[in-house]
């Protein structure tokens, strides 16, 4: 990855095998434009597409269609220090064809994902699981 300030509280991070490019704007309560991801937005973000990403690992060595699983994402921010106080995240897939035990492994893969694991204690992870 690289990454360039482009002023104006914008960045500019591209992923160099596929070229794709994320931009990030500082929010409105915090000096920006808020008219990108913030980059704490990313990092809530990063965790909700981790814990997708390890249940679809789970769901594909299971047999299992993950296909339409959707998250809702809220972030709730601290102050003095700013910082991510609390990430809330929502699963829902409405037509999910598991066992109560395959269900269960796909909570636990979600939980024990690296994002997860990598982020500080201090941040609450509050993840609800519809299906």
């Amino acid at each position: 990855m690289t990454g360039i300030y482009h002023g104006e509280l914008r960045t500019e991070v591209t992923h160099l095998r596929s070229g794709i490019k994320i931009i990030t704007d500082a929010p409105l309560d915090n000096n920006g434009k808020g008219e990108a991801f913030s980059p704490t937005d990313l990092a809530c973000a990063a965790l909700s597409s981790c814990m997708m990403t390890l249940m679809g690992i789970l769901a594909r060595r299971e047999g299992i269609d993950l296909a339409g699983l959707r998250s809702e994402i809220v972030k709730i921010m601290d102050n003095n220090p700013r910082k991510i106080g609390e990430v809330q995240i929502i699963f829902t897939h409405v037509n999910l064809v598991a066992t109560d035990a395959q269900k269960e492994k796909l909570k636990h893969a979600a939980l024990t994902c690296p994002v997860t694991l990598s982020l500080s204690e201090k941040i609450k992870q509050t993840v609800t699981f519809n299906f």
